[in-house]
């Protein structure tokens, strides 16, 4: 059974995104890096995911 979610829930939610949009932001590429340039586009969609999360929560606040 799943239970209705509570706003103290989506709080926490929201703080872990914004942690994670925060540390993303922070990351730097290292280019020389075998596999970086699919890192980058994939940390890049995580963090454009996160924010349509962050975006839809905060309407339904």
């Amino acid at each position: 059974m799943v239970e209705p979610k509570s706003a103290e829930s989506d709080a926490i939610v929201l703080r872990h995104l914004r942690e994670l949009v925060a540390a993303l932001d922070q990351r730097v590429p290292h280019i020389e890096r075998a596999g970086e340039a699919q890192i980058a586009r994939d940390a890049a969609e995580l963090r454009e995911k996160a924010l349509r999360r962050i975006a839809e929560l905060e309407r339904n606040r």
